[in-house]
């Protein structure tokens, strides 16, 4: 895979990380936001392990 694209990958995984950590910190975290973030993480987490 080329490192462009990994790197990409790699910070939009980062990003999501970090959307998941505040919205579970809130007083009352949107489960439905969590558990979509949680399968976005995860898809780009496969990508990156099919390189």
């Amino acid at each position: 895979m080329e490192t462009g694209h990994s790197s990409a990958l790699i910070a939009k995984h980062a990003g999501l990380e970090s959307r998941i950590h505040a919205e579970q910190v809130r007083p009352a975290p949107d489960e439905t936001l969590l558990a979509k973030l949680k399968k976005q993480k995860l898809r780009i987490k496969e990508a990156l392990s099919g390189e």
